[in-house]
């Protein structure tokens, strides 16, 4: 039975590791800091493994969203630069032409306190609705609603630019 779960586990982290990889780039901000949370993430899920092989995506990327809040929580606010590249495979979603507003766009969203950030991945780069965001993180619609609309304007306020893009985007969300 072991062989059993040691196998699926490896096909679901082979089949969904660049995706939870990639959410865990736009939480942390850096590869380091990415592949450090998707570990304790994966981890978790192992040793759950049994309980939750049928819904363990869901379950990782809440444990991603909780851990990155909860980090933070515990750590003290200090400046992380990072000097690595975002990883190669977030460049299929991206954001636009313009390379600069991507770069500012990023430096924003890490400037957003954690459960907006988090918020706004999932409703913009997991494009999940405010139903399934609020599913994950484990809290009201309503506060979603309300975390999306400040982070939203945060990012405004930060990046002017990028009151353009998201005028189309919200009249079809």
């Amino acid at each position: 039975m072991a062989t059993g779960v040691n196998g699926e586990f490896t096909a679901f982290v082979n089949e969904r590791g660049d995706t939870l990889l990639r959410i865990a780039y736009a939480l942390a901000g850096s590869q380091h800091g990415a592949e450090d949370l998707l570990q304790n993430a994966l981890a978790k899920a192992y040793a759950r493994w049994p309980r939750i092989r049928g819904d363990a995506e869901p379950y990782v990327k809440r444990i991603l969203y909780h851990d990155q809040v909860s980090g933070w929580r515990r750590r003290s606010h200090r400046a992380e630069i990072s000097v690595a590249a975002p990883p190669d495979r977030a460049a299929e979603h991206d954001l636009g032409q313009d390379s600069e507003l991507r770069l500012l766009l990023r430096d924003a969203l890490l400037r957003l306190p954690p459960r907006q950030r988090a918020v706004l991945i999932l409703r913009y780069l997991e494009d999940l609705s405010v139903a399934e965001t609020a599913l994950i993180l484990g809290c009201r619609a309503g506060t979603v609603a309300s975390q999306t609309s400040k982070g939203l304007a945060k990012l405004r306020e930060l990046v002017p630019a990028f009151d353009e893009l998201t005028t189309n985007q919200e009249a079809t969300r």
